[in-house]
């Protein structure tokens, strides 16, 4: 069964970190108007790549950061 995921460990947890640093300056003041909102919705973007492991632009380029195992025969 192939994978979808093309996302490596460290890809994703940066990019979930990534997500919540810019949900927080939305969402905190640290940030605001127009700025602030787009921090808001933009911060969402990598939070969630980076949970479920899968990027559209990856995928669309054929680019995976997630390790390559061995074929079992």
């Amino acid at each position: 069964m192939k994978s979808f995921m093309n996302e490596g460990s460290v890809d994703r947890a940066l990019r979930v970190l990534l997500g919540f640093v810019l949900l927080f300056a939305g969402w905190s003041g640290a940030v605001g108007g127009t700025l602030g909102w787009i921090f808001k919705i933009g911060g969402l973007l990598p939070l969630l790549t980076g949970v479920v492991g899968w990027c559209a632009l990856y995928q669309v380029f054929g680019f995976s950061t997630r390790a390559r195992t061995p074929n079992a025969v």
